[in-house]
């Protein structure tokens, strides 16, 4: 099976051929520095900038990949969760190019593609002995458990009651200015910091008060306490400012509680459910800090830890056509949304 993937859901084009799920092209153009001056992206940028860029990329992965459009068998796209106008331009494509080549195309849930990602590579994806597999899923506004029992079995088991990690590592570096995404922005100047330097809050420590959700409170994340702890920081201490040693302190501080809490929530739900490996996907699992302390906790539990290849993290084409290509191994067949669904759910699998 050629299956060609195709992703517009926010300010990534991308398009990437799979063949048997092995990643054979994967071409991504990003438009951060269109949208770094907005501190943001902004839908109407986003969209029009993927009707420019979609039809190349789509060329350029199928030259990459030595594919001529006859030889895909089928095409597999982002239809949800994302901007509705991002997301149309992809879904609009991918549907156009199905119905010209009367090949069959298959929507595919955003997230999906982040937790699949973890098994790609170049060669054929094995998931044997990886379930049941507990997930910590960090992709761009959303922060979540996802305990699967097995391929395509979502049982979501924690999630952020606020602000994801994305979104406090960006409003963090804003109101620094770091300048965007805050990220990758305060990974690198947090560099040499002494990560201990100020203790900020972790989220939902405190046992207390009204409980309104149906999650157990040790497994969810809370991230606006700490975006506001850092902004009183500043205001009590505003010539940290000016002082690098000490605002490198204060970034690697703030970056240790983001991951910190990530990782802490993910071994009181490796204790508290049977799981034969975890992982962690999305845009925040590039994260070097959260990676050591991911790896720190895998060889602590022994329970093996998958995490993407950093070309895999961020929003991508490949992970797409590899989520595709695993339902589809499993007797899933091919469904064609009739539509993009920007506030599309996950759910089970019904093969």
């Amino acid at each position: 099976m050629i299956l060609l993937g195709i992703e517009t859901s926010c300010d990534e084009t991308a398009a990437a051929v799979l063949v048997d799920g092995a990643v054979r092209s994967n071409i991504i153009y990003s438009q951060i520095a269109k949208h770094a001056p907005y501190g943001g992206v902004v839908p109407e940028i986003a969209s029009r900038d993927h009707v420019k860029k979609l039809p190349g990329i789509i060329k350029e992965a199928l030259h990459n990949a030595h594919c001529p459009y006859d030889k895909l068998g089928g095409i597999a796209v982002t239809y949800g969760p994302g901007l509705a106008s991002s997301l149309l331009i992809g879904y609009s494509a991918a549907r156009a190019l199905s119905q010209r080549l009367d090949i069959p195309l298959t929507g595919v849930h955003h997230h999906e593609g982040h937790i699949y990602s973890v098994f790609l590579s170049e060669n054929q994806p094995v998931l044997d002995g990886a379930f049941p597999m507990m997930v910590l899923l960090v992709s761009g506004g959303d922060t979540k458990l996802v305990y699967m029992k097995a391929p395509g079995h979502y049982e979501i088991v924690g999630q952020t009651i606020d602000d994801a990690a994305g979104e406090a590592l960006d409003k963090g570096a804003l109101l620094l200015g770091l300048g965007y995404p805050g990220g990758p922005v305060i990974q690198r100047t947090a560099e040499g910091g002494n990560p201990h330097a100020v203790r900020f809050p972790r989220g939902l420590d405190n046992v207390g008060g009204e409980w309104k959700y149906d999650f157990d409170r040790k497994l969810c994340f809370s991230f606006s306490g700490l975006k506001t702890a850092l902004l009183y920081h500043v205001q009590k201490n505003p010539e940290i400012i000016r002082d690098e040693s000490a605002k490198r302190d204060l970034i690697a501080s703030y970056q240790e509680a983001v991951a910190d809490a990530l990782a802490v929530r993910v071994e009181r739900a490796l204790e508290k459910y049977d799981c034969a490996s975890f992982a962690c996907a999305g845009g925040v699992s590039l994260n070097k800090v959260l990676r050591e302390k991911l790896g720190t906790l895998s060889r602590k539990c022994r329970i093996p830890l998958k995490l993407s290849s950093p070309r895999l993290c961020t929003d991508n084409a490949a992970m797409i056509a590899g989520a595709a290509y695993i339902k589809w191994s499993a007797g899933n067949p091919f469904v064609t949304p009739e539509d993009v669904n920007p506030n599309l759910r996950l759910e089970n699998w019904s093969g």
